[in-house]
């Protein structure tokens, strides 16, 4: 271990050379081994990472198609609610469909 540790710390360039010698010699060998073993585990990751992405994908749709049906619900209860009050009072007032079927004649 005293080693490494000097030859991290600016040992002598010998130990040094030593081991970029050894690594350029060992490294080719030992990288075709190292690639079998990390491709299909890099593989492996994508492919989770496909299946996350898909499920909060189609999450988010029903989650969106969920609060959609919320907010028309919402709508319609409201402009139900102003038909009634209007009609109590006697006075018309126009309902969402109505202002947005007026506005798609004027425009």
């Amino acid at each position: 271990m005293a080693f490494f540790e000097d030859m991290f710390k600016g040992g002598n360039m010998a130990s040094g050379l030593a081991v970029g010698i050894g690594i350029a010699v060992v490294g080719p060998l030992v990288t075709p081994v190292i690639g079998g073993i990390l491709r299909p585990v890099t593989k492996a990751v994508v492919k989770a990472g496909l299946l996350a992405y898909d499920a909060g994908r189609e999450g988010f749709e029903r989650l969106n198609e969920a609060s959609g049906d919320i907010v028309g619900e919402a709508r319609a209860e409201l402009d139900r609610d102003r038909r009634t009050t209007a009609s109590e009072t006697g006075t018309r007032t126009e309902t969402r469909a109505e202002r947005r079927s007026a506005a798609g004649a004027t425009a």
